[in-house]
This record gives structure tokens, C-alpha cells and sequence, in this order.
């Protein structure tokens, strides 16, 4: 018998081979899981009070159902704090707070926190070239592949508070980052609530000028809000707020994201 009569037995491996290899191109080409619309993202950044310094009690410790958060080692886990890891002295932050605010008022989706503040740290490390911003960035794209974010929260500004230079531009730097966000995580008109530094704190002569920038943001950008600090008490330090201050806190930041939302 001529080799050309054994052909017609390999052609069903032939055709076997091929569907395997079409069927590798479509794992390949697509995408195993689309980003789940009713995962609501929130990006936590700034300095020490949004990573927060308040003490822990037990209540602390409760996992609250869909509410979660992205932990240090990059996995969605129950948002219990602290939920920052910037420093072992992290503690209580408005962000857990939140997170069951947002919860509540809508019982249809999940909350997802990113923290990414870093106690101590200027405005110039979260410019889109900066070190901190590229971390932040980087951890919010891997959260984007479950989730769709719905807004961002930011406080900081005691750093830049004591120098005159680092005052004077500080709106400009703000500004900068909130459209560099935007752009780098596809969406101009996500919501963006600032808030006011503690009204106790008192050692940086430049303050006002920081506090007027953060405060006027709505008047100067879209889709922005600004939380008044008023009323919140400090640990002690005269620099960090107290926990029940960071929970008062996490509740109006909720508020002002909603009202974004609406």
C-alpha cells in the first residue's frame, strides 16, 4: 500500500488540532470576565488622615457584608481597619466608614476601597510623575478589571501647609492631578471630594492658603466637592483626627459622592 492511503487517518487529528488552536485564539482574544458594573470602586489617596491614625476598638474589626477592600498584597478582603498599610501606626480612617455608607444606599452593589495614602507625604509625589501616583495608579487598574471606579477621595495638604513656595502652588498641583486621574483611568467626569484639613491644626502659617484652594475646587472644576471639617475633634496630637472624627468624616464624604452621583 502507497504512504498517500494512510492520509485520510489523520485527518481527523488535523481538524482536532485546529479547533484546538481556534480555540486558544478566543482565550486569548477575550477577555475571561468583564468588569463587574456593580462593583463600585473608590481610590482613597492623600497623606496620615486618609490613611488614618484613630484607634481600633472592636467594632472596627466587623466585616460588613460588601464591603471590601484591596489589601497589600493586591486581594479584595473584608474592609475591617485598619485598611490602610502605610505605617504600622495606621488606625480607624474615614474610608471604612464610607465604604458602609455607600453600602446602604444601594443594596444592589459591593463597595470596593483601594487605599493608597501614605502619611507624611507632599502634593508633588502625587503629581502623575510621581511615585506615589504611579503606585496608586497601578493598584487602581488592577481594581478596574473587576470593578468599574465610581469615585476618588483625597485629603492631604498639612505637608505643603508650612512653606510659603510649596502653598502658592498648590492649587495649581491639585487641579493637575485630579485631570491626570481622569485621564489615566478613562473617565473625565469621575467624582473627586477633597476635604477640609483639621481645624485644630494650627502649626503651619500657610494653611489658609491650602485650605482656600481645596475648598474653592468646586467653583473651579467639575464634578468635585468639598468636606467641611468642622466640629471634628484630633487624638490629641492636634494633627490627626480622633476616630469618631474619621467615622463623622467617612459619613460626609459619602454624602458629597452621592450628591456627585445624582
Amino acid at each position: 500500500m502507497e504512504q498517500g492511503c494512510r492520509l485520510p487517518r489523520s485527518v481527523p487529528l488535523l481538524n482536532k488540532m485546529r479547533s484546538l488552536v481556534a480555540l486558544l485564539f478566543v482565550l486569548v482574544a477575550s477577555p475571561l470576565s468583564a468588569a463587574d458594573a456593580n462593583f463600585h470602586l473608590y481610590l482613597l489617596v492623600g497623606q496620615s488622615n486618609m490613611a488614618g491614625r484613630g484607634k481600633v476598638t472592636l467594632e472596627d474589626k466587623v466585616a460588613v457584608p460588601r464591603v471590601l477592600m484591596l489589601n497589600k498584597a493586591n486581594e479584595w478582603v473584608s474592609a475591617v481597619d485598619p485598611i490602610s498599610y502605610d505605617k504600622k501606626i495606621a488606625g480607624v480612617s474615614l474610608g471604612r466608614t464610607f465604604g458602609i455608607e455607600m453600602a446602604q444606599a444601594n443594596e444592589d452593589v459591593k463597595i470596593g476601597l483601594i487605599p493608597c495614602a501614605v502619611g507624611g507625604t507632599p502634593i508633588r509625589r502625587w503629581q502623575k510623575n510621581g511615585d506615589l501616583y504611579q503606585a496608586a495608579l497601578k493598584r487602581a487598574k488592577l481594581a478596574q478589571q473587576v470593578g468599574v471606579i465610581k469615585g476618588i477621595l483625597w485629603h492631604q495638604g498639612e505637608s505643603d501647609s508650612g512653606n510659603e513656595d510649596t502653598a502658592k502652588i498648590y492649587e495649581q498641583q491639585l487641579h493637575a492631578m485630579i485631570a491626570a486621574w481622569r485621564k489615566d483611568l478613562g473617565n473625565e467626569k469621575i467624582p473627586v471630594v477633597v476635604g477640609e484639613l483639621g481645624q485644630f491644626f494650627k502649626r503651619a502659617k500657610h494653611k489658609p492658603t491650602v485650605d482656600n484652594a481645596l475648598k474653592v475646587l468646586p467653583n473651579k472644576v467639575k464634578h468635585t466637592a468639598w468636606v467641611s471639617s468642622e466640629g471634628l475633634g484630633h487624638k490629641g496630637d492636634a494633627v490627626h483626627f480622633n476616630a469618631a472624627a474619621y467615622r463623622e468624616f467617612g459619613k460626609r464624604y459619602a454624602s458629597k459622592i452621592k450628591s456627585l452621583q445624582e
